[in-house]
């Protein structure tokens, strides 16, 4: 088995490549639909929101399905399945003439998605579990800072070369992780259940329900995707408007863009520096408590958003902002190692991811929808409500399980494994002392045979006929006095008749 650190750094450098070359087009299809694609202007933004939602609800469909596949067929094939998937996407993405084609492209894209929860899941075969949430922490970090650097790449090729160059570049990325995770990462290996004692039969059991079945009836897990799945809703809620409220803080709409982005990253790099320390306390004071905290936080600091009329303070507030939620996702993708086993992980990460698919499919409609009927600057205290009232639900109503810190549980389970371990051995080594005593037992009557063959047979030829003269000797003698009894035995019978007679 590999060396945790050595997949963390590998998957580390794929997810930021995976983000970066995401981020490096997505913002941009507004403008490619106008631009090279020559969509009519009066259906762009209607272009706009299909290839977006189609995207994502395609995704929010399948990746349950990858994610169940993973757990059966492998969790490193299904993370080279989707990062070759994406790069085929990429690619013909580079190619498409007509918006029709990129939304046809866009749908391919959501049966490939799964690459983030399918490098979460290989991860977490290999963490250890007092690792947990200092390795989720980097992994997020990891997929802030591609979200950062690939709008920054993305926005000057685009200027330099054109969208399609973009795209080409983000499909070379893609075949990088394919190949690195073809070649530098091992598959982990996979539990077996073994069968049950005393019935011959195979682990597999017909009757036991479904894999979702089986997760979504745990309330933990449930929970968890509730969490993520509004704050995923909240996130993409404010995104289409953040650009225009920037606009209307700075009274003027020259190099919007740019400024934009600068504030963006804000939030982004707050949160590549924080979510490592919100892993390390999670692991050391429970994965329930900092999500808890986050989600609060979160809420609550993106509710005073609305207070500065002026853009300095509310990029100093979106920084702020950043190291709040980055504590959110990888407590959530932590608890959901700590509750699950090894072979159910791909399942619940794609059921993870399913639900932030959905979050953002709902987050852009909603905010589109608010943005129609009151000012910008209510949106805010609206979203952050939502997660404040989802830290509340979440701490008053949270189950037992869930609030259990991850060392407690691991300590329980190491103490577990020592005791089966413990037991095992012992019977072991009485099963081996057995078969010792058997086969020294078995070892001298063998011994005993031999030897008495070896002292009949290894005597000279006329020897062995003299033993065998001897033992036929016998037995005629032995016959023949046989009959001398039988024979004596009749005459005196015979003799005491005839006295009877007389």
């Amino acid at each position: 088995m590999m060396n945790w650190k050595v997949v963390l750094g590998i998957l580390t450098c794929n997810v930021v490549m995976m983000s970066a070359s995401y981020t490096m087009i997505i913002p941009f299809l507004p403008l490619y639909l106008s631009n090279e694609l020559k969509a009519d202007p009066d259906t762009v933004s209607l272009w706009t929101g299909a290839i977006f939602a189609v995207c994502f609800a395609v995704t929010a469909i399948m990746a349950p399905i990858w994610g169940k596949m993973s757990d059966s067929h492998g969790k490193k094939l299904m993370v080279m399945r989707s990062s070759s998937l994406i790069a085929v996407v990429y690619i013909l993405g580079a190619l498409v003439q007509t918006p029709l084609q990129l939304f046809l492209v866009r749908v391919l894209q959501g049966f490939a998605a799964g690459l983030w929860p399918a490098s979460l899941s290989l991860m977490s075969a290999y963490v250890p579990k007092a690792k947990i949430g200092i390795s989720m922490g980097i992994m997020q970090s990891a997929n802030i800072c591609g979200g950062i650097i690939g709008p920054l790449f993305g926005g000057i090729l685009a200027q330099a070369f054109g969208m399609r160059v973009s795209f080409f570049i983000a499909g070379g990325a893609l075949v990088i992780i394919t190949l690195t995770t073809l070649f530098f990462i091992k598959e982990p290996p996979r539990e077996h259940k073994e069968p049950q004692a005393g019935t011959g039969e195979s682990s597999k059991d017909t009757s036991a329900p479904s894999p979702y079945r089986a997760l979504l009836g745990n309330p933990t897990i449930r929970m968890l995707l509730l969490c993520t799945g509004l704050t995923n809703m909240v996130i993409l809620l404010l995104q289409p408007i953040m650009t225009i409220y920037i606009g209307q803080l700075r009274g003027t709409e020259e190099n919007l863009i740019m400024v934009s982005g600068i504030v963006f990253s804000f939030s982004g790099i707050a949160g590549a520096l924080a979510a490592p320390i919100w892993g390390r306390q999670g692991q050391a004071h429970g994965f329930f408590k900092t999500e808890v905290i986050s989600l609060f936080a979160a809420g609550v600091l993106i509710c005073s958003q609305f207070i500065p009329s002026t853009l300095v303070p509310f990029a100093i507030l979106n920084f702020i902002v950043g190291l709040g939620f980055s504590g959110i996702f990888p407590s959530a993708n932590s608890m959901i190692i700590v509750h699950t086993e090894l072979s159910q992980r791909g399942t619940a990460f794609g059921l993870l991811f399913s639900a932030q698919q959905i979050g953002g499919t709902i987050g852009p409609l909603a905010g589109g929808l608010l943005a129609s009927f009151i000012d910008l600057s209510y949106i805010f205290p609206i979203a952050g409500s939502i997660l404040i009232c989802m830290s509340i639900l979440l701490f008053f109503k949270a189950p037992a399980a869930m609030r259990q810190k991850p060392g407690a549980q691991s300590i329980a389970a190491q103490s577990r494994k020592e005791v089966i371990d413990r037991i095992k051995q012992e019977v072991y080594v009485s099963m081996r002392q057995q078969e010792q005593k058997q086969e020294r037992q078995d070892s001298a009557s063998a011994l005993v045979s031999a030897e008495t063959e070896r002292s009949v047979y290894s005597l000279p030829p006329e020897h062995q006929i003299e033993r065998s003269a001897e033992g036929a000797s016998a037995s005629l003698l032995a016959q023949v006095e046989s009959k001398i009894r039988k024979n004596t035995a009749l005459n005196e019978t015979a003799d005491r008749q005839d006295k009877l007679k007389n």
